[in-house]
């Protein structure tokens, strides 16, 4: 017996009921992926209200490297409820919220003095620690990638690229971004071999900073080490490199964008990790709080501290509930134990999508990622590489058909993102592919 059981066809009726006052109640402009309605979730199962069990690959894209509803921290919350919901942060202290930023001070990467800021997003995160390298340096602008995605508030919905799916019709925009090509290997031109293009890659960088802005108007340089929302493409080490040169040449600081790949996701508690790299500032999220609203910005203690009191900050920032999931989340996934297997796990992951791919390379143009975050490239046809959005649909449709849920990404949503728990089973990573390799042959005829 695996994990997977149907009982309706997906979605059933109840979900189906559900779906429809939700569109009726709630805004038009929240997307939806999917058409089923969840009533509960243990590990890497999610149980509908038709009484489906689906397997969960996407994981709440991202928050759940520790499966859905882990013992600890539900525990831990249940405790936290009886005590103490909510102060506000602002009014008073409490312990789980300085213990969260003593952890995460403790793990990022760096020997210097580090603070910590608590968030209840990603996008506050991102937002807050631009402010902070503005008030350090004295600086406004801002670069950013093609390909990136920071969040949707005004500021980081400017510093956002894939302009139709989140910015159309919301500017104006925050000023002072300036944003520059990513080097995505795998669109590069066909005459360019892996190395010259990031080379040139790293030149247009440079460039920028006489072409574009000056280095001295720069207050820092934001870059996913893996981009997420942009289709799981991990940053060439030399580019990273070339990064963290220029920041620490012209006093720049250097934010690495970890909401997405970091907590485990790549198989290190922090993504910069595999490349040696310690940026000055960090933002986390998503796994960081096991489901719960949390971020961060983690970095030098003198750039967290230069904002003035009252400049950061928000009434539910550093929820007591959601620091006591984030301390639970800390524990598990920075456990040597659970590292590893979530490098096991990417390795199992891989082998079976290259497998799909070798199997259907007209149209799997690519198989890429870092560790257990991983993507499937879908284009037209493997010598023109043209990005293929309606058979990247039908594949996440035919997975969930089955009982396998998948989302998409990429810059032309033409990818589909592996972010399962890293808790999933052998049997499931089995499963799971199995289903995916399917809905992928479907669709081949």
């Amino acid at each position: 017996m695996g994990t997977i059981n149907l009982v309706t066809q997906i979605p059933g009726p109840k979900s189906q009921a559900i779906v429809a006052r939700r569109e009726a109640a709630l805004a038009r402009g929240g997307a939806k992926l999917t058409q089923i309605a969840v009533e509960r979730a243990v590990g890497t199962a999610v149980h509908d209200v038709d009484g489906n069990t689906l397997l969960d690959f996407a994981g709440g894209i991202g928050m759940l490297a520790v499966g859905h509803c882990p013992p600890t921290v539900v525990s831990a919350m249940q405790r936290q409820a009886e005590n103490l919901v909510h102060v506000c942060s602002i009014v008073a202290s409490y312990e789980p919220m300085v213990e969260v930023a003593e952890l995460l001070n403790q793990l990022t990467p760096g020997d210097h003095a580090k603070k910590t800021m608590l968030s209840n997003s990603g996008a506050e995160a991102v937002e807050a620690a631009v402010k902070m390298a503005r008030a350090y340096t004295g600086r406004e602008a801002i670069i950013v990638f093609e390909g990136a995605y920071h969040g949707r508030t005004n500021l980081t919905m400017a510093m956002t690229s894939k302009y139709g799916l989140f910015k159309k019709g919301f500017g104006p925009f925050a000023p002072e971004i300036y944003r520059i090509p990513f080097p995505n290997v795998y669109r590069r031109p066909e005459e360019m071999s892996e190395e010259s293009f990031v080379e040139w890659s790293c030149w247009q960088l440079e460039n920028a900073l006489i072409a574009q802005v000056d280095p001295s108007a720069v207050a820092a340089i934001v870059i996913e080490p893996v981009q997420g929302e942009g289709g799981f493409l991990p940053t060439p080490p030399r580019f990273l490199e070339r990064i963290r040169q220029l920041c620490t040449q012209h006093g720049i600081v250097m934010i690495a964008d970890e909401i997405q790949c970091g907590f485990g996701r790549t198989g290190k508690l922090f993504a910069c990790e595999h490349y040696g790299i310690v940026p000055d500032l960090i933002t986390t999220g998503k796994s960081l709080g096991a489901g719960m609203p949390i971020a961060a910005v983690t970095g030098k203690a003198e750039i967290v501290d230069a904002p003035h009191p009252g400049g950061l900050g928000g009434t539910y920032s550093g929820n007591p509930l959601a620091c006591v999931a984030a301390i639970e989340a800390i524990k598990l996934i920075s456990d040597p134990a659970f590292l590893a297997r979530a490098v096991e796990v990417g390795q199992r992951l891989r082998g079976h999508l290259q497998q799909i791919q070798a199997a259907h390379p007209t149209i799997v143009g690519d198989v890429r990622g870092l560790g257990p975050m991983l993507a499937l490239e879908i284009v037209k046809d493997a010598a023109s590489k043209a990005p293929d959005m309606d058979t990247t649909a039908k594949i996440t449709a035919g997975t969930l058909a089955r009982g396998l849920i998948t989302i998409r990404a990429g810059l032309y949503s033409n990818c589909i993102r592996l972010l399962p728990p890293l808790t999933v089973t052998d049997a499931e990573i089995e499963e799971g592919m199995g289903i995916l390799r399917a809905a992928v042959a479907e669709v081949t005829g």
